[in-house]
């Protein structure tokens, strides 16, 4: 392999290595602008996009780790990495490919495990990462929050009823 090939496999998988999800997208038919676009707001989500050749991407797939992808890496392709929510990146991809029908997601891979075009989808359906903190704070503040009412219950039925029995001797 020459070495400018090499290197090239070699910046792949440092982005794989980097990246605990990626995912494969086909977009054939797309022009810059549109792609410019969607790397701006992968971006926002702390993702990125980049242009692969098939074979060189399939190389750094196999040191990757990544199961055997001779069947899966065919026509144009972009792979989406980032550090962040696999879940956020999904959600630019599924809004992007309904704004430009050109973009179809072939499967992608999140810790390993490989996940197909529906499993993105269903992804990208959750809330955000910051929402269910949200919600699990919640959750989890509840039982406590029942219990400081029940406590406090008797001492503040007992300021009423002696708050009554003032009001009702002045």
């Amino acid at each position: 392999m020459r070495a400018e090939k090499k290197n090239i496999t070699q910046e792949y998988l440092s982005r794989l290595n980097a990246s605990p999800f990626f995912i494969v997208v086909n977009y054939q038919g797309l022009k810059v602008g549109p792609i410019t676009d969607l790397r701006k707001r992968l971006i926002k989500a702390g993702a990125e996009v980049h242009v692969v050749k098939n074979s060189l991407f399939r190389i750094a797939a196999k040191e990757a780790g990544v199961a055997d992808l001779n069947g899966a890496l065919t026509g144009q392709i972009a792979v989406i990495t980032g550090q962040k929510d696999v879940s956020a990146a999904a959600k630019i991809v599924k809004t992007f490919s309904s704004e430009f029908e050109k973009l179809k997601v072939k499967f992608g891979y999140l810790n390993n495990n490989r996940l197909e075009a529906s499993d993105l989808s269903a992804l990208a359906d959750l809330p955000s990462i910051e929402v269910l903190r949200g919600k699990l704070l919640g959750v989890l503040q509840a039982p406590a929050s029942t219990l400081v009412a029940l406590l406090n219950t008797p001492g503040s039925q007992l300021a009423r009823v002696l708050q009554a029995r003032v009001d009702k001797g002045a």
